[in-house]
C-alpha cells in the first residue's frame, strides 16, 4: 500500500489509535469550560465584594453627614436607604460621637458579601 497505513494486527499502522482525536477534544473541551466556570466564580464573588464595600462606604457617609447635621434625617434611616440604593442590606449601624459604623451585606447568586464602613471626622478617636 503506497502512502497510507496497513490495518490489521500485524500493521505498522495507527489502527489502534483510531478516535484517539476525538477523546483529547472531548477532554480540552471538558478543562475548558470547568476553567471558566471556576473563573466565573472568583468574578462574582469579586463584584459582589465590591458592591458591598461601596454600599458600606456611601452608607457611613450619610449615617455620618446626619449625625452632623449635614444632611437632615435619623442617621440609621439614612444609612439604610443608601445601602438599599446601592443594593446592599444594612445589617448593623453604630454612633459613637460624631462617627457612624455601619455593615452592609450583598447577596449576588451563591455569594454573600458583607463590608463594614466608619465614617466621621478627621482625628476622631473613641477611646
Amino acid at each position: 500500500m503506497r502512502g497510507g497505513y496497513r490495518d490489521g494486527p500485524r500493521g505498522t499502522g495507527r489502527s489502534g489509535e483510531r478516535g484517539a482525536a476525538t477523546v483529547m477534544a472531548v477532554a480540552i473541551v471538558g478543562a475548558v469550560v470547568a476553567l471558566a466556570v471556576g473563573v466565573v466564580a472568583v468574578l462574582a464573588a469579586s463584584v459582589a465584594s465590591q458592591l458591598a464595600a461601596n454600599a458600606a462606604d456611601a452608607s457611613a457617609l450619610a449615617a455620618a453627614d446626619a449625625v452632623s447635621g449635614a444632611a437632615a434625617g435619623e442617621p440609621c434611616a439614612l444609612a439604610s436607604e443608601l445601602a438599599a440604593r446601592n443594593g446592599a442590606t444594612l445589617v448593623s449601624c453604630a454612633i459613637d460621637g460624631p462617627a457612624a459604623s455601619v455593615t452592609v451585606a450583598v447577596g449576588r447568586g451563591a455569594f454573600d458579601a458583607v463590608a463594614t464602613a466608619r465614617a466621621g471626622p478627621p482625628g476622631w478617636d473613641d477611646g
